[in-house]
């Protein structure tokens, strides 16, 4: 039973605690260190050895090269409340810097691996900011022995330029360990008026807001926009104050995962799977969990033409590409949304293999085995996140 201390960036994130459980069920312990945002609950972890460094704030990327820069100078003295581990997995470029202060302190340095499972936009820019800190990335990585991320399109848009160790694919697929049951698509018995369409999980472009806005007000009650998630406040002018004047639009609040996923997603007959945060970029390169969420329970995605999110339901023979999100497009694609058409894309979905979409024990298990240097022949090859 392979032993791993997890470095994390914010220790209140939910999708911590969700890879956590799949190490667990994959048959690893493990211990956890890392950061919590200073606005953020106390963290949502299993029992067992959680240590927290520091508090730190979102948007302030001095403060946590600051906070970095100490728990990698004082490394020594919190490492001892942790046992050696065997593997050492560090989600974000500033706790891999700590993690390879930590490599030295143990007799026979642990496994070392990188977990990034996005591209922030300071890593893609062309000044000397950008460019110092992808030789800081490429530096580290010189010494690191696996890379999991979560899109094939972060691998050959970024990482494969990085000199990158080999690459595990994760994707950010549902764990549900609990069997959570499966929803599915209104249409498919038979309610398919007024057309639902759900925007769920990390709401932070503008952009999809104004879109859904403009195309609910113009359809007159023959589409409803249903907001589920936390949205990201500073990246719009005044979130509540746009979505309680909206008409045919409604911010529902958060929701718990993922036990809400069925009924959240079976309410809605389209999945919004647009995001322009990063335009070109990291947004254009993700493979976001609500896909993964929507697919599984039912809704048909909604994808731009160009990125990742339309190659992924391209492939799979599902949902809807756009060219743009002009209000203008998406009424001519919901004009002729008829019901028997709705149903169509609907038993698209349902006739999918669930395991597209979910992860399962044996995921975990492989996971567990990879990182921990058991498989030797880690390649690009899909898990779940």
């Amino acid at each position: 039973m392979p032993n791993i201390l997890y470095l994390v960036h914010n220790l209140s994130d939910p999708a911590v605690a969700r890879r956590v459980e799949m190490f667990r069920h994959g048959g690893a312990t493990v211990e956890i260190a890392g950061f919590r945002r200073a606005d953020a609950p106390l963290p949502d972890l299993p029992p067992g050895t959680v240590v927290e460094l520091a508090r730190t704030h979102d948007a302030r990327l001095t403060h946590r090269m600051l906070a970095t820069l100490r728990a990698g100078y004082t490394a020594k003295e919190w490492a001892r409340q942790f046992s050696r581990p065997d593997v050492i997995v560090a989600r974000n470029l500033e706790m891999l810097a700590i993690a390879h202060r930590l490599r030295a302190i143990w007799a026979g340095a642990p496994r070392l691996v990188y977990e990034c499972l996005d591209i922030h936009r300071m890593m893609l820019r062309e000044d000397g900011v950008g460019r110092g800190m992808r030789g800081l990335e490429r530096h580290l990585l010189q010494s690191t022995d696996l890379l999991i991320t979560s899109s094939p399109a972060f691998a050959e848009n970024y990482f494969r330029r990085q000199n990158a160790p080999p690459i595990c694919l994760v994707e950010n697929k549902v764990f549900a360990p609990r069997d959570v049951a499966v929803g599915s698509n209104p249409a498919l018995a038979g309610r398919c008026e007024p057309i639902r369409i759900g925007w769920f999980g990390a709401l932070r472009c503008n952009r999809s807001l104004a879109a859904l806005a403009g195309l609910a007000k113009e359809a007159e009650g023959g589409i409803e926009v249903v907001l589920r998630g936390r949205p990201a406040l500073t990246e719009f002018d005044d979130f509540h104050a746009t979505t309680d004047a909206a008409q045919n639009l409604s911010y529902l609040g958060t929701y718990n995962y993922p036990d809400d996923l069925p009924s959240i997603y079976s309410g809605v007959h389209f999945a919004w799977a647009v995001d322009f945060f990063e335009a070109g970029q990291n947004s254009s390169w993700l493979l976001p969990n609500r896909i993964y969420e929507g697919c599984l329970n039912g809704a048909i995605p909604i994808a731009v033409s160009g990125t990742e999110t339309a190659a992924f339901i391209e492939r799979l023979g599902i949902g809807i590409v756009v060219p743009d999100i002009d209000v203008g497009t998406l009424r001519a694609v919901f004009d002729g949304m008829t019901p028997s058409r709705i149903e169509a894309l609907a038993s698209q979905i349902a006739a999918q293999d669930i395991r597209h979409f979910r992860a399962d024990q044996a995921e975990c298990t492989t996971l567990v085995e990879r990182i921990s240097g058991h498989d030797s022949a880690v390649a690009l090859q899909g898990l779940a996140a």
